[in-house]
Protein backbone atom coordinates (compact mmCIF):
# COMPACT_ATOMS: atom_id res chain seq x y z
CA UNK A 1 0.00 0.00 0.00
CA UNK A 2 1.09 3.58 -0.56
CA UNK A 3 3.48 4.98 1.98
CA UNK A 4 2.04 8.49 1.84
CA UNK A 5 -0.71 10.51 0.22
CA UNK A 6 -4.40 10.03 -0.37
CA UNK A 7 -5.76 6.78 -1.80
CA UNK A 8 -8.26 7.81 -4.49
CA UNK A 9 -11.03 5.61 -5.87
CA UNK A 10 -13.88 6.46 -8.20
CA UNK A 11 -17.38 5.52 -7.06
CA UNK A 12 -17.75 2.83 -9.77
CA UNK A 13 -14.32 1.33 -8.94
CA UNK A 14 -15.15 1.35 -5.22
CA UNK A 15 -18.48 -0.41 -5.75
CA UNK A 16 -17.04 -2.99 -8.13
CA UNK A 17 -14.04 -3.66 -5.88
CA UNK A 18 -16.39 -4.15 -2.90
CA UNK A 19 -18.17 -6.76 -5.05
CA UNK A 20 -14.85 -8.44 -5.91
CA UNK A 21 -13.97 -8.53 -2.23
CA UNK A 22 -17.36 -9.93 -1.21
CA UNK A 23 -17.38 -12.65 -3.88
CA UNK A 24 -13.80 -13.76 -3.21
CA UNK A 25 -14.27 -13.86 0.56
CA UNK A 26 -17.04 -16.41 0.04
CA UNK A 27 -15.05 -18.42 -2.52
CA UNK A 28 -11.47 -18.61 -1.31
CA UNK A 29 -9.47 -18.78 1.86
CA UNK A 30 -6.18 -19.00 -0.09
CA UNK A 31 -6.30 -15.29 -0.94
CA UNK A 32 -6.71 -14.13 2.67
CA UNK A 33 -3.72 -11.76 2.63
CA UNK A 34 -4.62 -10.23 -0.73
CA UNK A 35 -8.25 -9.80 0.31
CA UNK A 36 -7.20 -8.12 3.56
CA UNK A 37 -5.00 -5.69 1.61
CA UNK A 38 -7.90 -4.84 -0.70
CA UNK A 39 -10.24 -4.37 2.25
CA UNK A 40 -7.72 -2.02 3.89
CA UNK A 41 -7.46 -0.05 0.67
CA UNK A 42 -11.24 0.30 0.41
CA UNK A 43 -11.49 1.38 4.04
CA UNK A 44 -8.91 4.14 3.54
CA UNK A 45 -10.05 5.37 0.13
CA UNK A 46 -11.27 8.82 -0.71
CA UNK A 47 -14.20 7.99 -2.99
CA UNK A 48 -15.08 10.52 -5.70
CA UNK A 49 -17.21 10.70 -8.83
CA UNK A 50 -15.39 9.47 -11.94
CA UNK A 51 -15.30 12.99 -13.38
CA UNK A 52 -13.58 14.30 -10.22
CA UNK A 53 -10.63 11.91 -9.94
CA UNK A 54 -7.31 13.66 -10.66
CA UNK A 55 -5.63 12.58 -13.91
CA UNK A 56 -2.45 11.45 -12.13
CA UNK A 57 -4.29 8.83 -10.03
CA UNK A 58 -4.08 5.11 -10.81
CA UNK A 59 -7.65 3.86 -11.28
CA UNK A 60 -8.89 0.47 -12.42
CA UNK A 61 -7.82 -0.25 -16.02
CA UNK A 62 -5.07 2.38 -15.81
CA UNK A 63 -1.72 1.66 -17.40
CA UNK A 64 1.16 2.61 -15.11
CA UNK A 65 4.87 3.07 -15.66
CA UNK A 66 6.84 2.48 -12.45
CA UNK A 67 10.49 2.27 -11.44
CA UNK A 68 12.01 -0.22 -9.01
CA UNK A 69 13.99 2.03 -6.68
CA UNK A 70 16.44 -0.73 -5.76
CA UNK A 71 17.35 -1.88 -9.30
CA UNK A 72 16.42 1.18 -11.40
CA UNK A 73 14.41 -1.02 -13.76
CA UNK A 74 11.11 0.19 -15.16
CA UNK A 75 7.93 -1.81 -15.49
CA UNK A 76 4.61 -1.13 -17.14
CA UNK A 77 1.36 -2.74 -16.02
CA UNK A 78 -2.36 -2.31 -16.42
CA UNK A 79 -4.49 -2.77 -13.29
CA UNK A 80 -7.28 -5.26 -14.02
CA UNK A 81 -10.16 -6.92 -12.23
CA UNK A 82 -9.31 -10.56 -11.38
CA UNK A 83 -11.36 -12.09 -14.21
CA UNK A 84 -9.66 -9.79 -16.74
CA UNK A 85 -6.09 -10.26 -15.51
CA UNK A 86 -3.48 -11.64 -17.92
CA UNK A 87 0.02 -11.24 -16.47
CA UNK A 88 1.66 -12.38 -19.73
CA UNK A 89 0.23 -9.29 -21.46
CA UNK A 90 0.91 -6.96 -18.52
CA UNK A 91 -2.65 -6.95 -17.11
CA UNK A 92 -2.21 -7.62 -13.39
CA UNK A 93 -5.00 -8.34 -10.95
CA UNK A 94 -5.97 -5.76 -8.40
CA UNK A 95 -5.69 -8.66 -5.93
CA UNK A 96 -1.95 -9.01 -6.61
CA UNK A 97 0.38 -7.17 -4.20
CA UNK A 98 1.45 -4.78 -6.99
CA UNK A 99 -2.13 -4.22 -8.19
CA UNK A 100 -3.49 -3.46 -4.73
CA UNK A 101 -0.53 -1.17 -3.96
CA UNK A 102 -0.88 0.82 -7.18
CA UNK A 103 -4.62 1.38 -7.40
CA UNK A 104 -5.55 4.72 -5.86
CA UNK A 105 -1.96 5.99 -5.73
CA UNK A 106 -0.61 8.99 -7.66
CA UNK A 107 2.29 9.81 -9.96
CA UNK A 108 5.51 10.34 -8.04
CA UNK A 109 4.32 8.30 -5.08
CA UNK A 110 6.74 5.78 -3.61
CA UNK A 111 5.31 2.46 -2.50
CA UNK A 112 6.72 -0.44 -0.50
CA UNK A 113 5.49 -3.75 -1.87
CA UNK A 114 5.39 -6.91 0.21
CA UNK A 115 7.00 -9.90 -1.50
CA UNK A 116 7.09 -13.60 -0.59
CA UNK A 117 9.31 -14.70 2.29
CA UNK A 118 9.03 -11.33 4.05
CA UNK A 119 11.00 -9.42 1.42
CA UNK A 120 10.08 -5.90 0.30
CA UNK A 121 10.37 -3.99 -2.97
CA UNK A 122 10.29 -0.20 -3.26
CA UNK A 123 8.82 1.35 -6.39
CA UNK A 124 7.88 4.83 -7.57
CA UNK A 125 5.04 5.58 -9.95
CA UNK A 126 6.70 7.43 -12.82
CA UNK A 127 3.58 8.17 -14.83
CA UNK A 128 0.01 7.11 -15.39
CA UNK A 129 0.29 6.33 -19.10
CA UNK A 130 -3.44 5.79 -19.52
CA UNK A 131 -6.28 6.52 -17.12
CA UNK A 132 -9.79 5.72 -18.43
CA UNK A 133 -11.45 8.64 -16.63
CA UNK A 134 -8.98 11.16 -18.07
CA UNK A 135 -9.96 9.95 -21.54
CA UNK A 136 -13.70 10.07 -20.82
CA UNK A 137 -13.93 6.26 -20.69
CA UNK A 138 -16.23 5.81 -17.70
CA UNK A 139 -17.70 2.38 -18.51
CA UNK A 140 -14.64 0.12 -18.38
Amino acid sequence: MATHGVVWLTEPDYKRLRGVLDSHVRQSRTLAGELQSLENLLDLARVVRSEEVPQDVVTMNSQVLFRDLDTGREGKVTIAYPAEADPASGRISVLSPVGTALVGATEGQEIELPLPHGNRRNIRIETVVYQPEAQGHFAL
